[in-house]
């Protein structure tokens, strides 16, 4: 497992690179970089991380991610047989290119807006996708001008209810290399260990502070309590169980609650909606992964 300021190289001098199928899924790949990355996975459940942010995916995501936030590859821990692109668009290109082009007014919104994370839903959602995917094996110059098209398609959908911003306020990494360090720490040791009780000391450990030091450390760079954040990574496990079409009770014990009055409490704090409805409810079904191939967490 890793954590890093990734380096994004390419063995052409271009101004954005593509992947198409990069395989991930062993790997718990917490990092950032200074190019806009635009990612698309397909025929997967797994987690959505992003900054602060925690939630789940189901089935496909398309996600444009801001310049240097941090977040965790969308294909970690999927088992199924996923398709994935991405796409990386150096920094100093999109601030000359489409920042400042008057010509290019909706992209330069999109591009700013990406500052807070982006969540495409709806029809815009496979249509970018597919798109993403057509772009392999075209010249350089043709893979410009459909990029500027896509770029454009993603722009028109911000007036639609198809999108979804995953911070209230642009997000500022604050973090240094060794802060990084330490919350890719944090994060792969309540990955290993939600499913039981997970004492402060213990956790507090795996970054040298003492408890007192990590509560503090904890809530600077996540916005959470240590407590908060636990909770809403082990509810994501229950809405995996829940869609998977395990019991209440099931989901409950699975996900590291160890007591239904307050796992159902947690559930509808996080959720909106109680446990029960949520498993019943027409869209937990409409999304539901079954045939019930593993999933990543995920909230």
């Amino acid at each position: 497992m890793q954590i890093r300021l990734e380096t994004i190289t390419s063995s052409e001098d271009r101004s954005f690179s593509l992947m198409f199928n990069p395989r991930l899924s062993d790997l718990f790949f917490w990092h950032f970089h200074p190019e806009f990355e635009l990612v698309y996975i397909d025929n997967a459940w797994g987690n959505r991380h992003v900054g602060r942010h925690f939630s789940r995916y189901n089935q496909s995501d398309l996600v444009l991610i801001g310049s240097n936030i941090p977040h965790l590859n969308f294909d970690y821990g999927v088992t199924t047989d996923y398709r994935k692109a991405v796409l990386h668009m150096k920094k100093e290109w999109v601030e000359s290119h489409f920042l400042g082009t008057r010509e290019l007014t909706r992209i330069n919104h999109l591009m700013r807006l990406s500052a807070h994370g982006i969540v495409f839903h709806g029809t815009i959602k496979p249509q970018v996708g597919e798109s993403l995917f057509e772009l392999e094996g075209l010249s350089p110059d043709e893979q410009y001008f459909r990029l500027v098209g896509i770029l454009q398609a993603l722009a028109e959908s911000l007036e639609t209810e198809e999108t979804e911003l995953l911070h209230e306020q642009p997000y500022h990494n604050p973090a240094s290399a060794v802060d990084q360090e330490r919350i890719r720490k944090i994060f792969a040791y309540i990955d290993n260990h939600y499913r039981e009780p997970i004492a402060l000391e213990d956790i507090a450990g795996t970054c040298h502070l003492t408890r007192e030091a990590f509560c503090r450390y904890f809530k600077k760079m996540t916005k959470y309590t240590f407590t908060e954040f636990l909770n809403r990574y082990r509810v994501s496990q229950a809405k995996r169980e829940l869609l998977a079409g395990n019991t209440v009770g099931d989901a409950c014990f699975a996900s590291g609650f160890q007591s239904m009055s307050y796992f159902n409490r947690v559930f509808n704090r996080v959720a909106g909606m109680n446990p029960s409805d949520y498993r019943d409810s027409g869209e937990a079904f409409r999304n539901s992964p079954q045939p019930g191939p593993a999933s990543t967490p995920g909230s």
